[in-house]
């Protein structure tokens, strides 16, 4: 399908979905409270009515994905040397001020010095204890931070110094049997869930690597593989038959899947990761909306961002492998669906409170990894409301799903390079009240115009102001802009 053809096949089939807005939404979840009350709760999942629409895992084990096979170990979640050369001509504000913040070296030795997580261990429920869980895995963090760091420097700077401490990271990680020993109970199953998001970060940093670590060291890349394989393989194996099975958690479990099943050419894994999306386009509702992600009730805004979170993030791992899968329809669905259902919501959160009667919890939109998902489709797909929910969020970094999203992906015209740094000045003001006073503007040039200036969009943002009024960068203002 060709380009222009496919855009006018989503606005056609988006418009359909808008028209339903979120009135579906509205009778689903109001005609079953129940969503909205324990989300372990299966008496929502054994409705007759809804057994014909879910797939269950053993459905889902019957589908023909014969066809699907890693057919580019090398592909990984980006084109690595084709980024590399973009950064370095890149005129954008924001991705230059990534690629500085990564030119300052990482020290290799700290990464090492990180103790390989390989004991049984259990962690807190996030939401039960938010502090102790946050506490527990804090080791987990830093893992995933250290080897996605470790990916920036390298993609940005193409030196070798930070491709050999990352395979060497992960090359002790697997010598020490990193995240093969884990607590995992039906009733406390968060260790499980942690370790998820571990493996796709490894997953990712390596894909990064790969070509690197196979051209210099092929017996530590042999080693590094084998462990991602049988530490993916050993963490699907696990069964339940809780809300876990089929959710957002099992679209995570496909995501490192799919990512270690490209890099260690394995097509039993990224058969797994393309087999959730079948599983979520099969389930999903007319509106968009995934069944198991209403069941949240004041979460289930975040978790339906969450799901598609993960959802566009495997769909561009395979179609990196050449399997059009943006556009794959399964019951008359599409991802276009599931994004169009995700945007309307966090376009108007009230509204989904008014109309299913549960005000929602949005704690979520304050943090910028959970918009990952928009550097990624926003880049195949580009819309004004993805950016406009992306731009004040920017530079996004997620630490496991992808690492440096914004710099990988973003590529902003020249108006959006403009707007970029009225968003990066939107964000200082809101971080430091004393923005305008400490600007070398006025600290170094006394410029009074510019200060005036400064301080009437400073008392425009407090009061709630767009970020489009938000201070340029002085020297990309012209002369007599700010008189």
């Amino acid at each position: 399908m060709r380009d222009g053809d496919q855009t006018a096949y989503r606005a056609g089939r988006l418009a359909g979905v808008a028209a339903a807005g979120l009135g579906a939404l509205a009778q689903a979840v109001l005609a079953a409270p129940a969503w909205a009350a324990d989300p372990t709760d299966q008496a929502y999942l054994e409705d007759p009515k809804l057994q014909g629409q879910l797939m269950d895992p053993a459905e889902r084990s019957r589908l023909d994905l014969s066809g699907y096979t890693v057919t580019d170990p090398t592909a990984g979640f980006f084109d690595v040397g084709a980024r590399r050369r973009w950064l370095r001509q890149a005129s954008s504000p924001m991705i230059r001020a990534e690629v500085s913040g990564l030119s300052i070296g990482m020290s290799c030795r700290s990464a090492l010095e990180l103790p390989v997580i390989n004991e049984r261990f259990s962690l807190p429920g996030f939401y039960p204890q938010p502090d102790s869980w946050r506490l527990a895995a804090e080791p987990l963090f830093k893992f995933e931070d250290a080897i996605s760091r470790l990916s920036g420097h390298y993609v940005v700077s193409g030196d070798d110094y930070y491709a050999d401490c990352l395979s060497r990271m992960l090359d002790r990680w697997a010598e020490g049997e990193g995240f093969l020993h884990f607590e995992y109970k039906p009733v406390s199953p968060q260790a499980w869930f942690g370790v998820e998001s571990s493996l796709f970060a490894a997953g990712f940093a390596y894909a990064t690597v790969r070509d690197h670590v196979h051209a210099t060291d092929p017996e530590r890349a042999r080693r590094i593989e084998a462990w991602l394989r049988k530490a993916s393989e050993r963490h699907i194996s696990f069964k339940t038959t809780a809300l876990s099975c089929c959710n957002n958690h099992f679209y995570r479990r496909a995501l490192h899947a799919t990512i270690i099943g490209i890099v260690t050419e394995d097509d039993d894994l990224f058969r797994y990761g393309v087999s959730a999306l079948y599983s979520a386009l099969h389930e999903m509702n007319p509106d968009g909306s995934l069944p198991r992600e209403l069941m949240r009730g004041s979460r289930l805004i975040h978790y339906q961002n969450y799901a598609v979170l993960y959802l566009v993030t495997i769909m561009e791992l395979v179609e990196r492998q050449g399997y059009p899968v943006y556009e794959l329809e399964v019951g008359g669905h599409t991802i276009h669906d599931a994004v169009e259902f995700d945007l309307a919501a966090l376009e108007d959160p009230e509204g989904v409170g008014r109309r299913t009667g549960t005000i929602q919890d949005l704690w979520f939109m304050e943090d910028p990894q959970y918009f990952g998902w928009m550097e990624l489709y926003g880049n195949r797909f580009p819309s004004e409301r993805i950016d406009r929910l992306a731009r004040t969020r920017r530079p996004i970094y997620n630490r496991s799903a992808g690492g440096f999203l914004t710099l990988y992906f973003y590529r902003p015209s020249e108006s959006e390079e403009r707007t970029e740094v009225a968003s990066l000045a939107d964000r200082s003001f809101r971080l430091d009240p004393d923005y305008c006073a400490k600007h070398p503007q006025w600290r170094d040039e006394r410029d009074t115009a510019w200060r005036r200036f400064c301080e009437e969009r400073l008392r425009a943002l407090a009061k709630g102001a767009d970020a489009k009024t938000g201070i340029p960068d002085p020297e990309l203002v012209h002369e007599g802009d700010h008189q």
